[in-house]
């Protein structure tokens, strides 16, 4: 009865605590504040920045008047494209509020700052408060594939620009916040848990305490992979508003999919859609996508 009790007053919660995505619709649970998040978010990356340093992996540009030659070129060319997509995330905002959605636009608010770190780590991410970070590492995949980071990587910008686009497509769907908000009813829901096994003997508690967090875990990693198509989504979005060629998309995820084939879980044990479903998710957006390019920025060639 305490269980059942406790998971009835989470569930009250949860769903109390739901506010909507602008962006696709969906629901979400958002327990925290703008202020707090974009708090962690500078914070983090910060720390993120100063550890990486600390393993010998050079943040370019990050010393004042140190910048030059490669390393201006290269973060400039990042910024660029930055700087485009914050633009038309502002832009995406103010449509979406124009239409009489309920939400707190944050693109504007943002303190939007560009990196790039020198490490042969495929990564990037935009933390809460549009802190954006691009690893070298992943400058080959998105440009010629020649096996070497150059700037002819960045001459043809559009592959960046998905990447891009998809990372700041979490901060703006506040996914960061969302993941922290789970992991507390979670939290709590285990708790509810253990203390309704009081009478239990071991072995019962053990298995139903092991039967919660196959349940929590797989509850965690199917958000993850909802966050990451409507990440897709929403980049796609920037992408197009920022007048860069969203028949792009699909090619990468194609190149990623070639790199990864054989070293990926199942797509039910990941945090992330396979390849080949993300790939079809941009092949299903990409006529209106391709309308939108050509009726803002001119016919693609």
């Amino acid at each position: 009865m305490i269980i059942i009790i406790g998971l009835v007053g989470l569930f009250i919660y949860w769903q109390m605590n739901q506010t909507e995505v602008p962006f696709s619709g969906r629901k979400q649970l958002n327990t925290m504040s703008l202020q707090d998040e974009v708090k962690l978010g500078q914070q983090s990356y910060v720390q993120i920045l100063n550890q990486e340093q600390e393993q010998g992996h050079q943040v370019l540009c990050a010393s004042e008047g140190g910048c030059q030659g490669a390393e201006l070129e290269l973060t400039e060319d990042v910024r660029t494209i930055g700087k485009r997509l914050q633009a038309a995330a502002i832009e995406l905002e103010a449509e979406l509020e124009a239409q009489g959605y309920a939400f707190t636009p944050v693109a504007e608010q943002f303190d939007w700052t560009y990196y790039v770190v020198d490490s042969a780590t495929p990564n990037a991410f935009c933390l809460p408060g549009g802190y954006v970070a691009v690893y070298t590492g992943i400058l080959d995949i998105t440009g010629n594939g020649d096996g070497q980071v150059t700037l002819d990587d960045v001459s043809d910008p559009d592959k960046l620009a998905v990447v891009m686009g998809h990372e700041i497509g979490h901060a703006l769907a506040h996914h960061g916040a969302e993941r922290m908000s789970q992991q507390k009813v979670m939290q709590m829901g285990q708790m509810a848990v253990g203390v309704g096994l009081g009478d239990m003997d071991v072995s019962q508690q053990r298995a139903i305490m092991q039967a919660f967090g196959v349940a929590a875990q797989g509850t965690v990693l199917s958000f993850s992979r909802a966050h990451e198509t409507e990440a897709d989504k929403i980049g796609l979005d920037l992408l197009v508003r920022a007048c860069y060629d969203p028949r792009e998309a699909p090619e990468l995820w194609e190149r990623m999919g070639k790199l990864n084939e054989g070293q990926s879980p199942p797509e039910w044990m990941s945090t992330h859609p396979a390849s080949s479903t993300r790939v079809e998710n941009f092949r299903q957006w990409m006529p209106d996508a391709i309308a939108q390019y050509e009726s803002r920025c001119g016919p693609l060639k």
